[in-house]
């Protein structure tokens, strides 16, 4: 269990293409089959490989606890497949003309804070797939709350500038205690370069030290 340090594509924001619960980990195929092994190892779960839509933007595309996962409407047959035949969880296609909603939706077991700008519909479907009561809300004042936090059952880590009154409403959705932080040397959007699970985070190659102390203590993987 701890921090880990990576990149995807030669990029620090690995969040954008890759996604973790405590029951799987999702990157995209053309991920080394090596580094997406080692990236299970750290996080002690399955790695399941497979675009979206064709696309390697895994993580601000797909949202997912261990329950279940949220797919945007242009997923082809063989990726859905790739997840149904890899995990034992609910998978829901969103029929709507939204498709982000990896940045949209912030989730873990307990619970979920999701866009407002998402429709009661969407709202619906997110909350039956996930297992757990979805809320809508914001943090640091922006509807992207996917890509402004990481939440696992153990803890979050928000963007800095997230207020009380939105700190209040994670702790009490997610159940869990919310500290800001930081990724990638000062990157705010937290989840763009912060992956993690009960069991481990891995971060953004460009994560310093102190932000990885912060990210251990936020999430409880010291």
């Amino acid at each position: 269990m701890g921090v880990y340090l990576t990149r995807m594509f030669g990029s620090t924001s690995i969040g954008v293409y890759s996604l973790a619960a405590d029951s799987m980990v999702i990157v995209p195929k053309q991920i080394p089959k090596t580094r997406a092994e080692k990236i299970g190892e750290w996080l002690q779960v399955e790695i399941i490989q497979t675009n979206v839509g064709g696309s390697v933007l895994v993580g601000a595309l797909l949202c997912a606890n261990s329950n279940g996962v949220v797919m945007p409407h242009y997923v082809r047959d063989e990726e859905l497949k790739a997840v149904k035949s890899a995990s034992d969880v609910n998978v829901t296609i969103m029929e709507f003309k939204r498709t982000a909603y990896g940045n949209l939706v912030l989730a873990n077991d307990y619970g979920a804070i999701v866009s407002p700008e998402l429709s009661e519909a969407e709202v619906r479907l997110i909350s039956d797939t996930l297992g757990v009561e979805a809320v809508q809300g914001t943090i640091a004042g922006l509807p992207y709350v996917g890509s402004l936090a990481t939440a696992t059952n153990r803890g979050a880590l928000a963007h800095p500038k997230i207020r009380e009154d939105e700190a209040q409403l994670l702790r009490e959705t997610l159940k869990v205690q919310v500290e800001p932080g930081t990724v990638n040397c000062g990157v705010p959007y937290v989840a763009m370069g912060l992956i993690a699970n009960s069991y481990g985070a891995v971060a953004g190659l460009a994560t310093t030290g102190r932000e990885i102390a912060v990210i251990s203590h936020a999430l409880g993987v010291m």
